[in-house]
């Protein structure tokens, strides 16, 4: 089958069903929808292209010389580009020797007249007679196929009878790419603001542009004429309107709030879009008074995106008083210049609005997240571990790799109840004297072979995606929680480095990287390794391999791992002083772990305590990267994978200062080692938090650390500005992190290239490799959003059925960080006293907010101010749900009888987990939504399904509702 380039562009999802197999895209099909469908389209069919489970094939017909077929004069694109398909479908039946017939599908039905008999073997139908007769059992299929048909001829129709324009037309792209080129425009890609979503849009300057313009800001798009029909993520071109026209970034904390600008900055309408960013998108269908409301053409709905950055999408159905109580997947077809809102259609039902599931769901659709258990295909590549077939190293390895089975003792330090244990460590003393400090990760370069079916899924997914009651792995459990990973007590096959280092001032003298044969002799819990650190050896009792010992040898082998984790842990201190040196920063935020219960599945999340051994296993995991860093880009400068953090924009830290200075602190940005000296002495003693949220406020400055291709950027760009390091990777999390693959290969072809052998990996061009960068990137982002907002959705499902004005739990102590035009943000960091609303004014001053009722009565609010605030939801039926909070007192929160409530917040966490639990199963139940879950399944292949989890059951009176530094890790 052959689609022409109308049907992929409007049928790219019914070409993605698994049952479509063995496609031949032409070159002429995939350029049209590059050109008219935006880079998300055109990465979709390309991914199609690359996944062998499809077996699809892309034939350049416009580089065949038998193909190849010039634009007549006067011939439309359109014309030209069917005619180029159907030669270039003939060429391919006649080089098939005229034995294999040749179905062309098309929407054109002149084509279908003109071509339809002209060849024998070459049949050309619309594709509706396609799937009728070829596939008459793929329900789906059908179902999608008419919805697209529907929409395209209600946008049809709708054309036809309007006249007027709502927007301008976009210019032609030869214009735009000269205005660009002799800037006049700018192009960039368009931000809209989700506070104010129908007023505000920035565009990120990219390119030259962002050199050359002289700009040093975001351009604002103010209102939608000015957005002329682009959508939030789109690339854009935009001109800059006259100076007396510019308008200021609003400083209110919503959309309905009233205006307040600040200062004018350089404001522009969109003139043209160079790439559409459009994808499938989440939305909610009006209520039945709504659909009334609208009118007598009913048919065509106006769907309210989930998301509030995106506009109404009108789609024509029959179904809306059915799908009203339920979330829904559309894809945007068109906007015209004619219409109001864009033109989509129906793609499938997700859930009810409000189940678990269907939020789920939604918060998955909207980061473009799709995972699925990995398939029979990808299962047939895995090892094989069982009782009966027990996995075990191989002998050709033993000869190839350095044993360090009997040599070393290496052990590992992960949260309780981990599996999925990337990385071990090691400490010796050498016959000369001097240490040798190891780090042994886990080898899955061995098992994961490049261009494997595993290797493309895994390249697909890119990471691991941990949502707060789930986690989605980037590779099957057998390898991730088995073969690959590096438990205690049996063999193992590790990609290892190892220093020699001065045995007094742990300089380094020597470094080996080379793949290794490992057996860890400890599996440990972060906890029990610090007290054995502090010296308390009751905890071995808790550590299993000790349980086993008798008791001479358990005092022997005491000793050998309480030096060892010492010595490691002098090691990392001194690592430590030398990075504080050159000013690298330590911006904590409010952590967590996960344990879990026995079965696996996610029991509970409990806060992170700040532990010396959790720094002595980062510092070492922070050398190990630095090293192979220097290692790949020392043997292929122009194509290693590294990862770098630019320095921020200072205009970044002027919040920042501005808070500091309310508290009498200097905080000097000009440089990291200035900046983390000014933080560490930001401290208020009688307000610890102070600190805390100066640190998260510099962490919500910083710009995102970045995976990149060094032969895209020059070498002084490299440079890692929180960690004050020239160049680093990641290579120790390979279990979880596609990008931590990449470098395993990078690192064993290095070796390779050391010993004058043939390189056997399969590297990565510079730009191949920094497209891979770039998704890599991407997936990152939607795995931390994703992480985010499902976070967010537990908060609310928690507090939900809580009454704000009785329950206990929904009172709590905040703190201000950041004053706003109309209100303020507040930090609460653990969960009397009465207000009521009343008419008057807020006014605005740098470090605080007045209220005065018309009464004369006058409340202000200052920076770092403690307050009593009330917890609530803000419920949405079109969007998510919102924590509100509502200060009810200007006092600071005082609870009780602490004592007596922290013990009973620690009696509620699992209690509280059942509860959410039932809650969420009547609900389901009621509402008579079956969702079936073979649990096996998730065994099998690691999709883990616990219960659901708030974050609030860390600590009850320890909520942590706002954790502003979530989203910027470094």
């Amino acid at each position: 089958m052959i689609p022409d380039w109308k049907v992929v562009q409007d049928y790219l999802e019914i070409l993605e069903f698994p049952e479509l197999k063995g496609i031949i895209f032409m070159q002429t099909a995939c350029q049209a929808v590059q050109h008219q469908r935006g880079r998300r389209q055109y990465n979709k069919l390309r991914n199609l292209l690359k996944d062998a489970r499809h077996d699809c094939v892309l034939f350049a017909n416009e580089f065949q010389q038998s193909c190849y077929l010039p634009r007549e004069r006067g011939e439309s694109m359109e014309k030209w580009q069917s005619r180029s398909i159907y030669n270039a479908a003939t060429w391919y039946y006649h080089h098939c020797q005229d034995r294999m017939p040749i179905v062309m599908v098309t929407e054109d039905e002149e084509a279908i007249q003109q071509y339809g008999s002209e060849t024998e073997g070459v049949f050309v139908i619309s594709f509706k007679n396609y799937l009728d007769n070829f596939w008459p059992d793929l329900k789906a299929t059908h179902e999608l196929c008419e919805s697209i048909l529907q929409s395209r001829r209600e946008r049809e129709n709708e054309s036809q009878e309007s006249h007027g324009k709502e927007y301008p037309e976009h210019l032609p792209l030869e214009v735009l790419e000269a205005g660009i080129k002799s800037e006049r425009y700018i192009q960039g890609t368009l931000n809209v603001n989700k506070h104010r979503a129908q007023i505000e849009a920035f565009v990120r300057l990219q390119g030259a542009n962002s050199k050359d313009s002289g700009l040093v800001s975001d351009i604002l798009i103010h209102g939608m004429k000015a957005r002329n029909r682009s959508i939030h993520g789109d690339m854009v071109v935009v001109e800059l309107l006259p100076k007396n026209e510019w308008k200021g970034r609003t400083t209110a904390l919503g959309e309905n709030d009233g205006e307040s600008p600040s200062e004018p900055m350089p404001t522009g309408r969109v003139v043209g879009i160079l790439q559409k960013n459009w994808r499938d998108y989440v939305v909610t269908f009006p209520s039945k008074e709504e659909v009334q409301s609208q009118g007598k053409n009913a048919r065509k709905i106006l769907v309210t995106p989930w998301d509030y950055r995106i506009p109404k999408i009108r789609i024509s159905t029959q179904q809306a008083e059915a799908l009203q109580d339920f979330r829904v997947v559309v894809r945007i077809d068109s906007w015209e210049s004619t219409s109001m809102y864009p033109s989509g259609h129906f793609v499938r039902v997700l859930g009810r609005i409000g189940d678990l599931e269907g939020e789920i769901a939604t918060i998955l659709v909207e980061n473009s997240i799709s995972v699925v258990p990995f398939s029979e295909a990808q299962m047939c590549e895995m090892p094989v571990n069982t009782a009966e077939n027990p996995w075990k190293v191989s002998s050709e390895e033993e000869r190839e790799r350095k044993d360090l089975r009997k040599t070393h003792l290496v052990f590992s330090i992960d949260p309780r109840g981990c599996e999925d244990v990337d990385d071990t460590l090691s400490v010796r003393a050498l016959d000369n004297g001097n240490l040798e400090l190891g780090v042994h990760i886990a080898d899955v370069t061995h098992f994961v072979t490049s261009h494997s079916y595993i290797d493309i899924e895994a390249r697909t997914r890119a990471t691991t995606y941990y949502l707060a009651d789930r986690r989605f792995d980037m590779l099957p459990s057998i390898l991730s929680a088995d073969v690959c990973s590096l438990l205690g007590g049996v063999d193992r096959y590790a990609v290892s480095i190892m220093w020699e280092l001065d045995k007094t001032s742990y300089e380094i003298k020597k470094v080996w990287y080379g793949r290794t044969i490992i057996r860890s002799a400890y599996k440990l819990f972060y906890e029990a390794a610090q007290e054995l650190l502090d010296g308390n050896v009751d905890i071995v009792d808790d550590i299993p391999e000790f349980r086993v010992m008798d008791e001479k040898s358990r005092q022997a082998k005491l000793e050998e791992l309480l030096w060892a984790i010492g010595k490691l842990t002098d090691i990392a201190r001194h690592i430590r002083a030398k990075r504080d040196q050159c000013g690298a920063l330590g911006l904590e935020g409010v952590e967590v772990r996960i344990q879990l219960d026995e079965k696996k599945n996610i029991h509970d999340l409990i806060p992170k305590q700040p532990l010396e051994v959790h720094e002595t296993v980062a510092e070492c995991m922070i050398l190990a990267n630095h090293w192979v860093a220097k290692k790949i880009y020392e043997s292929f400068p122009r194509q290693a994978l590294l990862r770098r953090h630019p320095p921020p924009h200072q205009e970044f830290f002027s919040e920042l200062r501005e808070c500091a200075k309310a508290k009498g602190f200097f905080i000097d940005t000009r440089s990291n080692k200035a900046l983390a000296d000014s933080l560490d002495n930001a401290n208020d003693p009688n307000d610890p938090i102070v600190n805390w949220l100066l640190r998260s406020m510099a962490t919500q400055a910083m710009s995102n650390a970045l995976y990149f291709s060094t032969g895209s950027c020059a070498e002084e760009e490299f440079h890692h500005y929180g960690l004050a390091l020239d160049k680093y990777t990641h290579f120790t999390s390979p279990i979880r992190r596609y990008s931590d693959i990449i470098v395993h290969r990078l690192l064993m072809a290095a070796i390779s290239k050391d010993k004058k052998m043939e390189i056997k990996e399969n590297l990565f061009s510079n730009k191949d490799l920094e497209e891979l960068c770039k998704h890599i990137n991407n997936r990152n982002r939607a795995a931390q959003h994703s992480q985010k907002q499902s976070t967010e959705l537990f908060q609310c499902m928690y507090f939900k059925d809580k009454d704000p004005e009785t329950e206990e739990r929904c009172i709590a102590d905040g703190v201000i960080y950041s004053i706003r035009t109309n209100g303020v943000l507040v930090f609460i960091p653990s969960p009397d006293g009465h207000s009521e609303w009343k008419p008057g004014s807020l006014q605005r001053f740098q470090n605080k907010i007045t209220s005065t009722t018309t009464g004369g009565e006058s409340v202000t609010f200052h920076l770092f101010d403690h307050v009593t605030v009330r917890i609530s939801v803000q419920a949405s039926r079109c969007h998510s749900d919102t924590i509100r909070l509502e200060i009810i007192s200007n006092k600071p929160y005082t609870m009780p009888d602490t004592e007596l409530f922290q013990q009973s917040s620690l009696l509620l966490k699992s209690d509280l987990v059942k509860e959410v639990t039932r809650s969420m199963e009547e609900a389901q139940l009621a509402q008579e939504v079956k969702v079936n879950v073979i649990e096996k399944d998730y065994q099998k292949y690691c999709q883990t399904k616990g219960r659901s989890l708030y974050t609030l059951l860390e600590e009850i009176r320890d909520l942590a509702l706002l954790d502003v530094s979530n989203s910027y890790g470094i």
